[in-house]
């Protein structure tokens, strides 16, 4: 399938799932041609028409342990342009920071792969880390995770369409929505609109989850109608989302090669960095002030740093420290 590669702004449209009530809520003409791919310009976004788009406006959903939510009661917010896009696919330039945007598709059979997919490790997506624990399935904590799915598009190896996510994320999150449309496209042989929107706090370099709408069309979305929000979450590690890093909460959970340790256990005094406001110990799973002497006395290994709420603390499971009261 030969796929053509346009600077077009003309189809920052279907990129815009910002606000909406119901599917096909406006007007717009569609851009592009069948078997395309269609990169948006992130220096120069096509304005999302707020009006036009209806009551619902996406707002970060907070994480409270269910890994996929429904959002605006399962309806997804596509407009009549999206409905009238050829088979194909539109994605985002990469923002200042190097992250990925929203990726839009309308899937077909003729959209789907009919090659192996090939290896996809010389893409580093923002916030990328190379980290293994003993819980995570795989043993690494992060994926190289496709917006539009491999096994949807053929689109394999592009940094546009590659974030840094979960396992977890990975499998449990994104992967039952997307064998939902690969089955209804090759049982059925209809067509699904479908866009995932990497949603992000500020200027942190990993989403903190993906916002997943599809419709089939032709059938008013009785085959498949979506409007999901999956976290990018692992269950047991924390995961500090301006960066990357991460740390396990159960420390018999660090991965370690044969004949190394999990940390350097020496005596050097520590000093807190700037800006942190609590120190965990993951052995014990209390936290502390930065200047409590038990911080001192924590093995190298148990002690990790936190930047986030004493409320965040406690929802992870840890108590505060009897001595400094934080």
């Amino acid at each position: 399938m030969k796929r053509v590669i346009l600077a077009a702004l003309a189809a920052g449209f279907m990129l815009a799932g910002g606000a909406c009530a119901l599917p096909f809520a406006d007007g717009t003409e569609p851009a592009g041609s069948e078997g395309t791919v269609t990169v948006i310009s992130a220096e120069e976004p096509a304005p999302a028409d707020d009006e036009s788009r209806g009551e619902y406006v996406f707002s970060m959903p907070e994480y409270t342990g269910e890994d996929v939510i429904t959002l605006n009661g399962g309806m997804p917010c596509f407009t009549d342009g999206d409905a009238a896009a050829p088979e194909g696919v539109v994605f985002s330039g990469l923002d200042s920071l190097g992250r990925c945007g929203a990726a839009f598709a309308r899937i077909g059979r003729q959209l789907l792969p009919r090659e192996e997919r090939e290896p996809i490790g010389t893409v580093k997506p923002a916030g990328w880390q190379t980290v293994k624990y003993r819980n995570v399935d795989g043993k690494y904590l992060y994926n190289r995770c496709h917006l539009i799915a491999f096994e949807l598009c053929g689109v394999n190896a592009d940094e546009r369409n590659l974030i840094t996510g979960t396992r977890w994320l990975n499998v449990e999150g994104m992967l039952s929505s997307e064998n939902l449309i690969r089955s209804f496209v090759e049982e059925k042989g209809g067509s699904v609109l479908y866009r995932v929107t990497p949603r992000y706090s500020g200027e942190e370099l990993l989403a903190r989850g993906v916002e997943i709408e599809a419709l089939s069309d032709g059938d008013g979305g009785q085959g498949v109608c979506l409007h999901l929000f999956c976290f990018n979450v692992q269950p047991g590690i924390v995961i500090d989302y301006l960066t990357g890093e991460s740390y396990p909460l159960d420390p018999e959970n660090e991965w370690t090669e044969e004949g190394s340790s999990a940390a350097d256990d020496s005596h050097e005094p520590y000093t807190p960095p700037e800006g942190v406001t609590y120190i965990v110990n993951a052995g014990s799973h209390r936290f502390h002030l930065p200047e409590c002497k038990g911080v001192q006395d924590m093995k190298p290994s148990n002690r990790r740093e936190f930047y986030g709420s004493r409320e965040e603390l406690i929802e992870l499971g840890f108590s505060p420290c009897g001595s400094c009261k934080p």
